[in-house]
């Protein structure tokens, strides 16, 4: 299918959007999984899906629940229905070994994935990952106030400099997230590892996967700052270093299993 041409499958009583091209069966294959309240039309996802595909790789990006084209309510959304969604558009979808991209929450999906899918994830990309963000990030940054009014009202709007209207913030998101975080103990994942993260991020602070590479059991793991990169990653510069990193991992794992 071309990359701008969008599907559906069934998933959970919900409609998961995705888009996908199948690339050569000797090359590990590319998951895009974006961050949070983003979308898979990003201009990071579809430059390096057209990238893939020149490289001869499949590509698969797709929307979780509540956000960009699939179907469900954004304020429904939990950290573990998001994980399902991911799991199941990478069994439905995909085949052969697989190199994740995982971008602000992206990377705490792609984190938990390669953790359900040991036999399939050969190489993960991280880009200013977010792992544990609703308890590190939000709770544990909230006043009183905006706890309280999330506990007794079920919810808080967090204002946001990428969206006008804010977004809610749960008390289910909040809660639920606990159960997956991976930042408590050390994180059983031992593929190859590439982590790009900027200085001038305010949403992720750089120390906080910084801190993650610490928890993480792979002894391959590079972790890169651009000092003057934000939180988006998304300038020409940061988008051709991402591609770059995305893709030396995908010929690594080929040569591993070739």
């Amino acid at each position: 299918m071309p990359i701008d041409e969008t599907e559906h499958f069934d998933h959970a009583g919900a409609q998961i959007a995705y888009r996908r091209t199948t690339g050569q069966a000797d090359k590990a294959g590319i998951v895009w999984l974006g961050g949070f309240h983003s979308d898979m039309q990003g201009e990071k996802a579809s430059s390096l899906h057209a990238h893939a595909q020149r490289a001869g790789r499949s590509f698969l990006r797709f929307d979780y629940q509540g956000h960009g084209e699939s179907s469900g309510r954004f304020e429904d959304g939990t950290i573990g229905r998001w994980r399902c969604d991911a799991l199941a558009a990478i069994d439905q979808l995909t085949a052969g070994p697989l190199v994740l991209v995982g971008s602000s929450m992206g990377g705490w999906m792609a984190l938990l994935v390669a953790l359900a899918r040991r036999d399939r994830v050969a190489g993960v990309t991280l880009l200013a990952p977010a792992p544990d963000f609703t308890e590190r990030l939000m709770w544990s940054r909230f006043d009183d106030d905006q706890r309280r009014t999330i506990m007794e009202q079920g919810f808080w709007t967090r204002p946001s400099g990428y969206d006008p209207a804010g977004y809610p913030i749960t008390r289910a998101l909040i809660e639920e997230g606990r159960s997956w975080n991976v930042m408590d103990e050390q994180i059983q994942i031992t593929v190859p590892i590439r982590i790009l993260h900027g200085g001038l991020d305010d949403d992720v602070p750089w120390s906080h996967s910084l801190e993650m590479v610490g928890q993480l059991k792979s002894t391959d793991i590079v972790w890169s700052l651009i000092k003057d990169g934000d939180h988006r990653l998304s300038r020409p510069q940061d988008i051709e270093r991402m591609i770059g990193a995305v893709l030396q991992l995908a010929d690594q794992v080929d040569t591993a299993s070739a």
